[in-house]
């Protein structure tokens, strides 16, 4: 391993190779288990609130203590990247979490268990930013759609595998293994990361912008904190309506310093290219759809078809396996269509699947439906598979960690305003009707949620064809075509 001459500037990291497998595998599986983590404990959480002496929905603060705490820290994780290393961070990381991990299962109260989450989240924050960030600099353009691909798996595939997982491990063993079975899987990842992840060493970056980092910090941890609140009600509905508020407003103050900044924590310059802006954009609108469809469909499996928990996690599955298929067509698809027809053909489809979930009745078959999920896992996984790899097409290496820092904050964001969104709809709903939450109601939001999601087409129409060519070949396959034919 080489490491930087004491006072020099080091390089940003080694020359990029053709993908090794292990390297996306092991960094899919940390984030596997951070994104998986964070959706089981909802499954959990009446037996974790007896045990704790407190209300379910009291014990909703866990949920809000870890997302406020990943909108804190991961504007920071950019700039800590290239400070120490990106595999120091992210080996790092991975204790953190496992650490965190141990403490939520010791927790004996209210407030042991909201820190310990914060603890977790401050490990999640960095992990998955990092993640991506030691695979752009690891991966030859050529070969990052691929790399991309397995790596998209663990964000789909968590979300749908924790409410199952975690009724099962609840039901049948105890909530305390939900977190314990974090420990060996983050040791594992320690252990693998520092054997086969490349040694991407440290540069000198400006100092930390301290007044920005306080400013996003505000921004992201208020607007996430109130999203949580208003879609969660732990607390008053007014405490997160003023928290947002607040939020939005240390985000403009947070704009004019940004500009005003030589090297601000999240550039806002990183929007002058193109093929970033429209992957941010559509990206962001699209995940709100994500972020919505796995609160709303168990809820809807529950209340309106009467499943259990259990029940409901296995029908809503089906995602995941749309998902990991669609690691073996990625590439291949995006070198004939290209960036642009891809991402429209994948907005398109998911916009349509999701306003098909609202077309659900008692008498629909289960397994249509699972089959509905199915094909809404392989768009989605088209979507961000393929919006992932084209947020970096045309990023400089020097600008990837502000790149991954930026991308996984509005990441965040985007997936809590899809939950309370789709709150505020059942919500709105119900005070309009008078009734009960019905299966009517989720119909609704699913059809009101797929409006949200077709917006995310406009970015991706307006980008030339051949945007993001050097990372998905497209130009090239194009070229070789037409000179085929004109030697034929």
């Amino acid at each position: 391993m080489s490491h930087p001459s004491a006072g020099a500037p080091a390089a940003i990291g080694p020359q990029k190779s053709p993908m090794n497998r292990i390297v996306p595998l092991i960094l899919a599986v940390a984030l596997f288990m951070e994104q998986m983590d964070s959706t089981v404990i909802a499954t959990s959480l009446p037996a974790i609130a007896h045990d704790l002496g407190v209300g379910p929905i009291t014990l909703k603060l866990a949920l809000t203590s870890y997302m406020v705490s990943l909108a804190v820290f991961i504007p920071a994780s950019g700039w800590m990247a290239d400070r120490f290393g990106a595999k120091r961070i992210f080996r790092l990381a991975t204790l953190v979490f496992a650490v965190g991990s141990i403490f939520c299962a010791m927790s004996g109260s209210l407030v042991a268990f909201v820190v310990a989450r914060f603890l977790q989240g401050m490990g999640g924050a960095m992990m998955t930013p990092v993640a991506r960030l030691v695979l752009v600099r690891s991966t030859s353009r050529s070969e990052l759609v691929s790399a991309m691909a397995l790596l998209t798996i663990p964000a789909l595939v968590g979300p749908l595998a924790g409410p199952p997982l975690g009724g099962f491990i609840t039901t049948y063993f105890s909530w305390h293994w939900i977190f314990l079975i974090n420990v060996p899987a983050g040791l594992a990842g320690y252990a693998l990361s520092g054997i086969y992840l490349p040694e991407i060493r440290a540069a000198v970056p400006p100092p930390i912008d301290v007044k920005g980092f306080l400013l996003s910090a505000a921004a992201a941890a208020l607007t996430m904190f109130g999203l949580s609140v208003i879609s969660l009600p732990a607390l008053p509905p007014a405490i997160g309506v003023v928290s947002t508020v607040a939020g939005l407003l240390s985000g403009w103050l947070y704009v004019r310093h940004a500009k005003r900044h030589p090297a601000p924590i999240l550039d806002l310059r990183l929007f002058q290219d193109s093929a970033f802006r429209a992957a941010s954009i559509g990206g962001t609108l699209f995940r709100i759809s994500v972020g919505a469809v796995p609160f709303l469909m168990p809820l809807m499996l529950q209340v309106g078809f009467g499943l259990t928990p259990f029940q409901s996690g296995l029908v809503t599955f089906t995602g995941a396996i749309g998902a990991i298929t669609t690691k073996f067509l990625a590439r291949r698809v995006l070198t004939f269509a290209g960036f642009r027809t891809t991402l429209i053909v994948a907005s398109v489809c998911g916009a349509a699947l999701t306003f098909v979930n609202g077309l659900f009745t008692l008498s629909t078959p289960f397994a249509a439906i699972a089959f509905v999920l199915l094909l809404a896992g392989f768009a989605r996984s088209f979507f961000f598979t393929s919006v992932n790899a084209l947020s970096f097409a045309d990023i400089a290496d020097q600008d990837a960690s502000k790149a991954t820092s930026m991308g996984a904050v509005l990441q965040q964001i985007s997936l809590a305003l899809g939950v309370a969104v789709a709150g505020a709809i059942l919500e709105i709903e119900t005070a309009l009707t008078g009734s009960p939450l019905g299966l009517r109601d989720f119909q609704i939001a699913f059809m009101l949620i797929s409006v949200l999601t077709l917006a995310a087409v406009i970015p991706f129409i307006a980008m030339a064809k051949n945007a993001g060519a050097t990372v998905s070949g497209h130009r090239l396959a194009v070229k070789e075509s037409e000179t085929t034919a004109a030697v034929k």
